[in-house]
C-alpha cells in the first residue's frame, strides 16, 4: 500500500495579520494588506507597495540572541513552525528524531541581513574590496541559506534529512512536494515543510524595477495587486512564511489526529525557454498539472477550486489561463479560480507554501477565497476568477499551482481528508 502524506498543522506569518487564524480571516473576506513599504525608504524606487507583515519577533517569543541572529526569513519560519506544530497536537518526544525531518523553500534566503552587513562591510558602499571583519559573528549564515533548515531542525529535534529548496517563485511548491517524497518513499515520518521569504528590501525592490515587473500604481497601495485585471501592471511585492507538519497518513491517524487535507499529487516542469518570458500557450504549466492529477489518480473533472499564481502581470495571467483550459478542458470554465495575491502581495519563494494554507483552509471551512480588485476583467481571462466576494462552496479536491522565473512551472493537488488516494 502506498505511504501517504497528509497535513496535521499549520503555522502562517502573513500580511495582514500573525497566525493561521488571522491569515484566513484576512483572505476569506477579501480584504487587502498591501500599503506603502515601510520597512525601508520607498521613494528612490518606481514601485513602492508590498504586502508587509506586522511582526514583532519578540512579541512572538524569539529571545535577543535569536533576534540577533536570524535574519526575518527566519524568524518568519521559526515562529510559523511553532504554531504548526502547537496546532498538529503533536508530541515532538513522542518522535524518533531520525524519522522527523525538514524541508524550506525559499527564494531569495537572508536577503534582508545580507544587504544590511554589506552596507556595513563596504562602508555604505564606497569600498570595492571590503573589510569582512566589521561583519556581524552571523555573516557566513546570512550567505548560507542552509542556515533557515538547521534553524528549525533546532527548533524542533529533526535528526533526520534537512534540506532548503530554492526554485525561485515555485519553492513554496516544491518544498512541500519534496517533503511528500519523503514520506511516501518511507524516509521519514514526519516533515516540518514549508517556505519563508523576507525580500522587502532596496536590493529586491531596484531588482524587480529593472525589469518592471513590479506595479508602479502607488497612489492607491490597496489596490494596487490586481490579478487577471485589464487594468493590472505588475506585481506587488509581499512577504511572509507559512510551515506545516506533514504526516504519514497512518501516523497521524493512530494519534488521532486532525487532518486538514491529504496532499495527493505533485509535479514539476521547467519550459527551457527564457528567464522571465512565458509561453503565451502555458502547455509546462498544463503538464505540471496533468500530472499532478495523474498522481492523484484524479480526473480533470474532480477539480473543485484552483488557487492560481495569479501573480498580476499581463503575461502570467494570460498563460496561466490557457494552462488550466490546456489540462482541464471545459471543465475549467466551470471551476472557481482565484489569487489571494491580490490580498497578500507576491512573497516569492514563501508564496506557494502560504498559497498551500490557503488550500487546506479552504477546504476546512469549504470556502473559496476571492481574488480582490478584480472590477474589470481581461477578455483574454475569461475563466471564473471569484471576483471580489467569497463563495461558499464544498471542495473535495483543490489545485493550487506556481510559476516562476527560469521557467519553473509547479502544481499541487490537495483533497479532502477521507477521499481515497
Amino acid at each position: 500500500m502506498r505511504r501517504r502524506a497528509v497535513i496535521t498543522g499549520i503555522g502562517v506569518v502573513a500580511p495582514g495579520g500573525i497566525g493561521a487564524k488571522a491569515f484566513w480571516d484576512l483572505i476569506s473576506s477579501g480584504r487587502t494588506a498591501t500599503r506603502k513599504i515601510t520597512l525601508c525608504d520607498p521613494e528612490p524606487f518606481r514601485s513602492r507597495v508590498a504586502g508587509e507583515a506586522d511582526f514583532d519577533p519578540a512579541g512572538e517569543g524569539l529571545g535577543p540572541q535569536r533576534i540577533r541572529r536570524m535574519d526575518r526569513a527566519a524568524q518568519f519560519a521559526v515562529v510559523s513552525t511553532r504554531e504548526a506544530v502547537v496546532d498538529s497536537g503533536l508530541e515532538l518526544s513522542t518522535v524518533d528524531p531520525t524519522r522527523l525531518a525538514v524541508a524550506v523553500g525559499s527564494a531569495v534566503g537572508c536577503t534582508m541581513k545580507l544587504e544590511e552587513e554589506y552596507v556595513v562591510i563596504s562602508d555604505g558602499g564606497r569600498l570595492w574590496l571590503t573589510d569582512h571583519t566589521y561583519g556581524v559573528p552571523h555573516f557566513y549564515d546570512y550567505f548560507v541559506p542552509s542556515s533557515i533548515a538547521a534553524e528549525i531542525a533546532w527548533e524542533v529535534g529533526a535528526e533526520g534529512p534537512a534540506a532548503v529548496i530554492s526554485a525561485g517563485c515555485t519553492s513554496g511548491l516544491d518544498s512541500v512536494g519534496y517533503a511528500v517524497d519523503l514520506v511516501r518513499e518511507g524516509s521519514a515520518d514526519v516533515m516540518v515543510t514549508g517556505a519563508t521569504d523576507a525580500p522587502i528590501s532596496p536590493i529586491t525592490l531596484a531588482c524587480f524595477d529593472a525589469i518592471k515587473a513590479t506595479t508602479p500604481r502607488n497612489d492607491d497601495p490597496a489596490t494596487a495587486s490586481r490579478p487577471f485585471d485589464n487594468t493590472r501592471n505588475g506585481f506587488v511585492l509581499g512577504e511572509g512564511a507559512a510551515m506545516f507538519v506533514v504526516e504519514e497518513y497512518e501516523h497521524a491517524r493512530r494519534r488521532g489526529a486532525h487532518v486538514y487535507a491529504e496532499i495527493t499529487g505533485y509535479a514539476s516542469r521547467c519550459n527551457a525557454y527564457h528567464m522571465t518570458g512565458l509561453r503565451a500557450d502555458g502547455r509546462e504549466m498544463a503538464e505540471a498539472i496533468t500530472s499532478a492529477l495523474d498522481e492523484s489518480r484524479l480526473d480533470p473533472t474532480a477539480i473543485d477550486y484552483v488557487n492560481a499564481h495569479g501573480s498580476g502581470t499581463k503575461q502570467n495571467d494570460r498563460h496561466e489561463t490557457a494552462a488550466f483550459k490546456r489540462s482541464l478542458g471545459e471543465h475549467a470554465y466551470r471551476t472557481p479560480v482565484s489569487s489571494i495575491k491580490s490580498m497578500v502581495g507576491h512573497s516569492l519563494g514563501a508564496i506557494g507554501s502560504i498559497e498551500i494554507a490557503a488550500c487546506a483552509l479552504a477546504i476546512e471551512h469549504g470556502v473559496v477565497p476571492p481574488t480582490a480588485n478584480l472590477r474589470e476583467p481581461d477578455p483574454e481571462c475569461d475563466l471564473d476568477y471569484t471576483p471580489l466576494v467569497a463563495r461558499e462552496r464544498r471542495l473535495d479536491a483543490v489545485l493550487t499551482v506556481g510559476s516562476g522565473f527560469g521557467g519553473f512551472q509547479s502544481a499541487m493537488v490537495l483533497t479532502r481528508p477521507g477521499r481515497a488516494a
